[in-house]
């Protein structure tokens, strides 16, 4: 059994014997009263601390650091085309608060300070949202997405995510790894650049892209680099399993590299021999005693 092998066996492990169970589902009669005070003391942490920062500017700095862009709509085979379209009512509205942020350096951008609660009242809709491995129609769907989005554009730039929440599974193909709720599930980033920093961010037809800008370009640039991407199977579960790294370029150069994080859930979109093979995805079946693996 190789490295990687044993690193997924371990996550499986992990996955099926928990070492934590959220208290929240312990007792869920307490559900609500639990997330009132996160709320209520997340607020009050926020309100007070003073590296946290929502400053927008109207121009653009002219340098562009980095760009991304994601699709819009995903496809899968029980979703809803309305709550699709409004999803996307959800993120333009999150957009406007978002678009033209500046993070100086040692600042702080917090998701939920910067788009404030999704409430009905302010335009907010009823969307697509994955709620404990089940995709679900919820006030504020698409913001997960948005959320996700903005944390794989920061990637490219020197920042430190200081705090970001797995999501319990794969809704997508493309879909990423971590979730927020209002306001105690937050996606938390510093700037560690020398350099104030912009997010410019906006919607296409089919497209959510975005820039990072600032008003001189960075002397390093980081790349981001995606290796053993594999699914698994176990019972009749399908999981994905993928290494993140991040390389440190200075004059061409590669000065560092480094494992940045590991990605391991089930997935819900639909899996099958035939699409891993089409796809070259390796593959571990570990409910035969020799796992395959398929490239």
């Amino acid at each position: 059994m190789n490295t990687l092998e044993k690193e997924i066996l371990n996550r499986l492990s992990y996955y099926e014997r928990p070492r934590r169970i959220a208290f929240s589902r312990k007792f869920p009669i307490l559900k609500k009263p639990v997330i009132f005070f996160r709320c209520l003391a997340r607020s009050i942490s926020n309100f007070f601390d003073s590296s946290i920062t929502n400053t927008k500017q109207s121009h653009y700095y002219p340098c562009v650091i980095t760009s991304y862009q994601s699709l819009l709509r995903r496809k899968s085979g029980n979703n809803n085309p309305k709550l699709q379209e409004n999803k996307i009512i959800n993120m333009k509205l999150a957009i406007e608060k978002l678009n033209g942020l500046v993070i100086q350096p040692d600042k702080v951008f917090s998701f939920w300070n910067t788009i404030g609660d999704p409430k009905y009242k302010t335009g907010y809709v009823d969307g697509v949202m994955l709620s404990n491995g089940k995709i679900i129609e919820s006030l504020g769907g698409g913001l997960c997405q948005l959320s996700n989005f903005i944390y794989r554009i920061f990637l490219d730039i020197p920042v430190e995510i200081t705090e970001k929440h797995p999501h319990s599974s794969f809704a997508f193909p493309d879909s990423g790894w971590l979730t927020v709720y209002y306001n105690y599930i937050d996606l938390k980033i510093k700037n560690k650049s020398a350099y104030p920093i912009q997010l410019k961010i906006w919607t296409t037809n089919n497209y959510l892209k975005g820039q990072i800008l600032s008003p001189s370009y960075f002397p390093e640039k980081i790349r981001i680099k995606e290796k053993n991407l594999c699914f698994i199977k176990k019972g009749d579960k399908y999981f994905r399993y993928k290494e993140i790294y991040k390389e440190t370029i200075k004059d061409g150069k590669i000065i560092k590299k480094e494992k940045f994080a590991t990605e391991f859930l089930p997935v819900l979109y639909g899996i099958d021999h035939e699409y891993i093979i089409n796809n070259n995805h390796k593959f571990f079946d570990f409910n035969s005693q020799n796992q395959t693996d398929t490239v």
